[in-house]
């Protein structure tokens, strides 16, 4: 009987693997795989009107975030705006460089945000 149960497990587990492992796989790798030289040659793609989805399949998830506002109106869309903070690091024979990028994002609609502007903070 607990061969039966043994069995039973493991054929109920093999059907299930194939389902489970794909979905792992597919897991995405998170903004800090980029190095700072494929991050410059990424951000090259960076335009105004951007969305945020857009910007996020770009370079990933930011390090940090602001939210800035000129003052709240339930009936007006936001003034303010939405940062985005990216970093990365880079060493080489030469030293070790910082890189920071800036995505700035205004607000034309509730909860709907656009590239405005972006620069390098420090390089």
């Amino acid at each position: 009987m607990k061969q039966l149960r043994t069995l039973a497990f493991l054929a109920v587990s093999l059907l299930v693997f194939p389902w489970v492992s794909p979905a792992i796989a597919q897991t995405p790798q998170p903004d800090a795989t980029l190095t700072l030289a494929q991050a410059e040659r990424v951000a090259v793609d960076l335009r105004q009107g951007m969305t945020v989805d857009e910007v996020q399949k770009l370079l990933g998830k930011p390090r940090r975030t602001a939210l800035r506002s000129d003052g709240y109106s339930p009936n007006a869309p936001s003034k303010g705006t939405l940062q985005w903070t990216y970093s990365w690091s880079s060493t080489s024979a030469q030293g070790s460089t910082q890189g920071n990028l800036r995505v700035e994002f205004v607000s034309k609609a509730q909860e709907e945000w656009y590239v405005n502007s972006w620069e390098w903070l420090s390089h």
